[in-house]
């Protein structure tokens, strides 16, 4: 009997050494340490560069078509005359001047054309661009039309604007109407006060 309990009792002993014993999964054991790799060397791509051509005396809708062949899609144009007009109908304007001037450009520059309506001249005196704010001091708006006059003052000036004809009609069109006269005067202190137009149709005489 003592011998049967021995034996058995070694039997126990030796699954129990087994069972405790390491096993072998398969997965390997991820190395320790802080493992990034090597660092990037890419680069990132600069700005493509491409020629821009002369688009002066061209049709707008030729031009934007023209420069976005090349390469070049911000487009925007503006009314050189300084009237402040829409090129709804890009066919129907033609280009005065381009910035920036034509060559080797990033094609990501914006490219702004000044225009006027095929039946008009370029301005002789220069391209009028876009008009600026007004400060504390009344600007010189005689010539300007009255849209652009409206743009300059501040947005919170009381204007009222009036036929000097004597014809009393409505200016609904502004950018068709040129200042005769303002009240006040240009170089007067503007200080929030109401401000008057005096204004004629662009083919008329103050």
């Amino acid at each position: 009997m003592r011998t049967r309990i021995t034996a058995a009792a070694a039997v126990l002993l030796l699954a129990a050494l087994t069972s405790c014993g390491p096993t072998d999964s398969g997965a390997e054991t991820a190395p320790s340490g802080n493992n990034k790799g090597p660092a990037s060397t890419e680069k990132t791509p600069s700005a493509e560069f491409a020629a821009l051509p002369d688009m002066v005396g061209k049709g707008l809708q030729s031009a934007q078509d023209e420069a976005q062949a090349a390469g070049f899609y911000a487009l925007t144009s503006h009314d050189a005359l300084g009237r402040g007009r829409n090129q709804v109908l890009d066919r129907g304007w033609k280009v005065c001047g381009q910035t920036p001037a034509p060559g080797q450009h990033p094609t990501d520059t914006k490219v702004d054309f000044g225009t006027v309506k095929l039946e008009e001249d370029c301005p002789a005196d220069g391209d009028q661009g876009e008009p600026e704010k007004a400060g504390s001091t009344m600007p010189n708006l005689v010539g300007k039309s009255v849209k652009v006059a409206r743009q300059t003052l501040d947005s919170s000036t009381s204007l009222t604007v009036t036929d000097t004809s004597g014809q009393d009609r409505m200016v609904l069109v502004e950018s068709n109407w040129q200042v005769c006269s303002t009240a006040p005067a240009a170089g007067a202190e503007l200080n929030g006060e109401p401000v008057t137009i005096s204004a004629v149709k662009f083919d008329e005489s103050c």
